[in-house]
This record gives structure tokens, sequence and C-alpha cells, in this order.
């Protein structure tokens, strides 16, 4: 649905309820700064859930809400009232509760849109619809602007480009965010419950690092000098285990200046932990927890039921597979990371992946993505990855090539990043230097040296597992929504 079919006769509208709006003002006020509210619609229903037809209550109550449905008759008019939750009361105005004079207003100057303040008695309708039988009434807040058509579907470009209007009219919207808040609790809930400490890390670094993405560029006036909007907390996070705080996590939001779609936002949210004395393993089971806890705190399952009605199912122990085994598996040839780069570029133009890179591991990555990443769809944790493409992660302790990391796969996506961190500095040194050396050949996503977070691996780093996990991809898989939809307000053009 168009801006443009939705409003076609807009400045007539406008100007009617313009004109409403400065008779309300000459009368009393159009946008009173308090009312005399006494219950939410929430509450009343609450209190009254099994009520008979045709019941006077007794109770008198004072309650605002939006107008989402009005009908004018002679001596009697209806308006049904919305909360914020998106509950509904049903307010009755007849003319010998309010009189003629303020039923006629009502009439006149009362939109859809609007919200109102009535009071009077709690009771139910003929038809048993909870109601309130109406004393008097009072303008909350004059819309000047239609809502929507409420019969028609908002398509998804008009709902993430007016969220509120998405809000007000749609049950959804609102259960979706509804849920990011409940998801948001549990998996602090969790944290908390393992003796984990929530912190804030700069957002503005002058050196971004973390994790290999472009960064989006500022200027500090204070301090003259170029300042990075963080791609990732984690090199902040980690000198906090430095300095003792060996069970730390961040929810806070990342910038990565790159592509936009139905899986990537250019803002996002990201969750990151360290645990102090953990490993890949461990950072698995507490990823695997958090996400089965939030599911079950939030839906009362792990069987989630999607938004095309599939069920996610993310009960029992999530496998975790070898990234080059399952690759060897799936190409039908075996891929080690000794596997010279030539033969993994004639597999990769066999089937049409086009690449020319330096490192072995990129090669790898994308024949992975190829041949099995469609084909994970429920949980699975892929681990053991190239060396050369995980400059902050730990040598595996068994096998030559590859690194203690694993990334999570859903319903085909990656949902998160899990590593055995590398905590000795002069490795470190010696992979912050590569990173430089790609930089300098081109690549737009490569590290800097960060000599002040060196330093801080100087004065000792306990052996370390470490996660990063997507919010708004967590919630993609717990809703089967796009990202847009699990962002209240996602950044459009």
């Amino acid at each position: 649905m168009s801006e443009e079919l939705e409003y076609e006769d807009l400045p007539e509208q406008i100007a009617i309820r313009l004109e409403k709006r400065e008779r309300l003002n000459k009368l009393n006020d159009a946008y009173p700064v308090a009312l005399p509210i006494t219950h939410t619609i929430d509450a009343v229903r609450a209190a009254h859930p099994d009520l008979e037809a045709d019941v006077s209550t007794g109770e008198i109550v004072g309650i605002a809400g939006r107008v989402m449905f009005q009908r004018n008759t002679g001596k009697l008019c209806f308006a049904t009232l919305q909360a914020g939750s998106g509950e509904r009361i049903q307010a009755m105005l007849s003319l010998d509760k309010v009189g003629e004079e303020q039923l006629e207003l009502f009439k006149e100057l009362v939109d859809l849109g609007d919200h109102l303040f009535v009071d009077g008695e709690v009771i139910t309708s003929k038809r048993g619809e909870l109601s309130i039988l109406v004393n008097s009434w009072k303008m909350a807040a004059k819309t000047i602007r239609p809502l929507p058509n409420l019969h028609n579907e908002l398509g998804e470009e008009f709902r993430v480009r007016h969220r509120y209007l998405d809000l007000i009219v749609r049950d959804r919207a609102r259960e979706v965010v509804k849920i990011r808040a409940q998801v948001m609790a549990s998996m602090r809930k969790t944290f908390t419950e393992d003796r984990f400490l929530e912190i804030e890390t700069p957002m503005l670094q002058t050196i971004h690092g973390g994790a290999s993405a472009r960064p989006f560029k500022t200027h500090s006036n204070a301090f003259d000098t170029e300042l990075y909007l963080r791609i990732a907390p984690e090199l902040f996070l980690k000198r906090a285990v430095v300095g003792g705080i060996d069970r730390v996590y961040e929810i806070n939001r990342n910038f990565r200046n790159e592509g936009a779609d139905r899986t990537h936002s250019p803002e996002f949210a990201m969750l990151e932990a360290y645990e102090a004395y953990g490993d890949y393993n461990s950072i698995a089971d507490l990823t695997q927890k958090l996400i089965q806890n939030a599911a079950m705190d939030v839906f009362g399952t792990h069987q989630v039921v999607l938004e095309d009605g599939t069920i996610n199912d993310l009960g029992g122990e999530w496998p975790r597979i070898s990234m080059f085994e399952s690759i060897s598996k799936a190409c039908g040839q075996e891929i080690t990371p000794e596997t010279p780069i030539a033969e993994l570029k004639k597999l990769a133009k066999s089937v049409d992946i086009d690449i020319e890179h330096p490192q072995h591991g990129k090669y790898v990555e994308e024949l992975w993505e190829h041949f099995v990443k469609g084909d994970l769809l429920t949980p699975t944790f892929v681990i053991d990855f190239p060396v050369d493409t995980s400059p902050l992660v730990r040598n595996h302790r068994t096998k030559a090539g590859v690194v203690e990391k694993w990334d999570l796969y859903i319903r085909g996506y990656e949902q998160a990043t899990g590593y055995s961190e590398l905590v000795d500095p002069v490795i470190q040194r010696e992979r912050f230097v590569e990173q430089v050396t790609l930089a300098a050949a081109g690549d737009p996503e490569a590290m800097k040296l960060d000599e002040d977070f060196l330093k801080a691996l100087e004065f000792g780093m306990p052996p370390s597992g470490g996660m990063g996990m997507g919010i708004d991809r967590l919630l993609m898989s717990l809703t089967g929504l796009g990202i847009r939809e699990t962002i209240m307000f996602p950044l459009v053009k």
C-alpha cells in the first residue's frame, strides 16, 4: 500500500480535523496536560473477565484510549477504545447520561484515531460486551491525520516507514515488540543465574576492531580526531576480563557500513559474552541455554511456531559438525587446511563461485556456504574454522591449520559465533600484522593493529571462551520474520 493511495484525500481531511482542534481549544483543550484516569483498560478487563450480559457493576472508573471504532446513532453512540497494549473496551454514550450538548459535541468533534478520556460505570451490554456507560468525556489528544484503512493490509515497506501506525493498527507488530523485550529479559536472567556481569563499552572508538567489517567514520570536534562507530565491543570486553571481571557480557548496538537485506542491517543489536577459564565448548553450551531458555520463557516451549506456520524445533542437544569434514562430504572430495588454493579455486570455478583472495580460508568458507549452509535448518554448531580468517581465535589444541571457532546456524542463517579466545599477546600481534598487510593490499574489512589492546593482553588474560549473537537474528529465528520486522525502527532510505 502506497502512502499516496492511503491518503489521497488527506488535505481535506486534515483541514476538517484542524477545524475540530480549534473548536476543542475554544471549548476547553484539545491536548490537556493531565486527566483524572483511575484505571487502565487492561485493569478493567482483568477485573471483570466473566460478566454476564446486561450487568451493571456499580464501579465507576476513568479510563483513556485511542478510538478504533465509532458508531453514532440518535440517542446512543459507541466508541471502541484501545490501550497501548492492544486491549480494547467499548464506551457507550447515551443521551440521558451525558446530556444533549455533550452527545452532539462527541458526534461532531471525535474521530477515529483520537485519544479519548471517559468516566462512567463498568457494565456489560445486552450482547455481553464489557463497556463503560459514560457519564462524561474529554478529548485526550486530537489526531490531525486519519489512521490507515483498518480493512486493508499494510505492506512491509509502509509498515517499516510508519512503524507508529503499524503499532497502532496491527496486533502482530505490538506482539513482536513484547516478544523482543521478553527475550532480552530472559537472557539477562540466564546471565545473572550464571554469575555474569553486564557492562557497557564505548560506541565511539579511535580504532575499530573485534570483527572484520567496514566501519562508519565520524569526527570529534572536542578531540579533533577521527572516530569510528564500533563494529563490535569485543576488544573492550576482553580488557574487562584482563581486569578481573571473569564473566562479562554486553547487549547493545553495533554499526557496519555494509549491505542491507532480509538478514542484514547497518545498525543492529548484538550480544557479546566472555567467560574466563571457559572455551568454545563451554560458550556453545551457554549459547544453547540462552536461546532455549528464551524460547521456553516467552513461548512455553522449544517448538516455536513461525510466521508461516512452520515449527522451528529448538529442543534437544544441538549437533556440532566440522567445517572441513562437512564440506568434504558435501562436495565429494577431501578438503583440508593443506588443500592448495589452486585446487580450491578450481572447485569454486566449477560451481560458479567468483572469488579472488589471498587467504586460503576465504575459499574454504565460500565453498562451505555453497555446499552446506542451506541444508542447516535445525540448530547446528559448525566448528573448527580456517586459521587465516580468524585473527582473534586460538589455534586448535590438536588439529593443525584450524582454530577453535564455531558458527551457530538456525534455519540456514548464521545466528552466533563463538571462540576459544586468543590470549597470547605475541601470536595476537602476529595476527594483527597479517591484517595490516591485508588492509594495505586493499581489503576494506581488515582489522587495524590495536596497540592498547595488545598492551592489555600483555598483563595476562586467562584462557576464555567468547561469543557474539545477533539479537535481531535471534528474533528472526523465534518468529520467522525478516530483520526489518524484528527491529522496531530499521534504517530506511
